[in-house]
């Protein structure tokens, strides 16, 4: 039986342990505290707490059984907390197939508008991206010290149900901030976890994969789609410099480049559910519908 282990289950590794739970896997789960273990227990889902300070128990026991592990966790300043707490569970894990790191395409940085993809050099300009670095070189340095097939994904913006720009147009807190030249890259759930599932099925040790729709998009293109699919009038623009944004809104716009999905096209064979904000802003907001008429 495949067993999937995911330390942190947030947002995206729900939707991924979810599908996966659906095909028959076992699935255990970790988070930070233990009312969210029991939110999730009230899901289906197996758990655990693990704060990344010390080794979780349970999720040890579980690493016995493991095929395959989804490592969501964020790094903190002294490193990658899985790697601190379960290096050795993960080396002696006699099943194990496929460990999955998930990261950021933050880690490119800055690029003026250009294209990126995984051969470009590293520029990391956050913290944030500095430490996602550094944990990416620590698995990857797992992977070849253990033999285990460990595989880096670089996310871009997470959209999906309950999250992103149909969600902010929704509550009232859409902006269209306007800076000339400025796109980000971005990635419904979905797609995300097919992505995963796909690499599940060719397992390539040291293989790096940028996980991005087909279309980088001015954000304020993006918000007016948003309303649009409610019905709404869409926010005003703001510039960029009147926006007020904080130290860390300003460093996303410090931060403009087109990342290129071409590997996971070309080497996983996916084809994306949502190439671009369009379907997956059109398929929300028809899920929104549904259920309005529903209840």
């Amino acid at each position: 039986m495949s067993s999937l282990v995911c330390f942190g289950l947030g947002y995206t590794a729900q939707v991924f342990a979810g599908r996966m739970a659906a095909r028959g896997w076992r699935v255990h789960g970790t988070a930070r505290s233990a009312e969210q273990v029991g939110v999730l227990r009230a899901q289906g889902f197996e758990m655990s707490v693990f704060t990344g300070e010390t080794p979780s128990g349970e999720a040890r026991e579980a690493l016995r059984q493991a095929t395959h592990v989804l490592v969501s966790a964020a790094p903190g300043k002294t490193g990658d907390p899985v790697l601190a707490c379960h290096a050795g569970d993960l080396d002696g894990a006699q099943n194990l197939q496929w460990i999955g790191y998930l990261s950021t395409v933050g880690v490119y940085g800055d690029h003026g508008g250009a294209r990126v993809d995984e051969g470009t050099p590293l520029n990391p300009k956050s913290e944030r991206s500095v430490l996602r670095v550094a944990a990416e070189e620590a698995w990857a340095e797992f992977g070849a010290n253990t033999g285990k097939t460990v595989q880096i994904f670089r996310l871009a913006g997470i959209y999906g149900p309950g999250r992103g720009p149909l969600e902010k147009v929704r509550r009232g807190k859409a902006r269209r901030i306007v800076k000339p030249g400025q796109v980000f890259n971005r990635v419904h759930v979905e797609d995300i976890a097919g992505v995963l599932e796909a690499s599940l099925l060719r397992p390539n040790a040291g293989a790096i994969y940028n996980v991005t729709d087909n279309e980088p998009a001015p954000p304020q293109d993006v918000m007016a789609y948003a309303a649009q699919a409610l019905g709404v009038e869409a926010p005003p623009e703001v510039a960029f410099e009147d926006a007020g944004l904080s130290p860390l809104g300003r460093s996303f716009y410090g931060e403009n480049k087109q990342v290129s999905n071409a590997r996971i096209r070309d080497e996983l064979g996916v084809k994306l559910a949502y190439p671009s904000y369009r379907e997956g802003i059109a398929a929300e907001a028809a899920a929104l519908a549904k259920r309005s008429t529903s209840s």
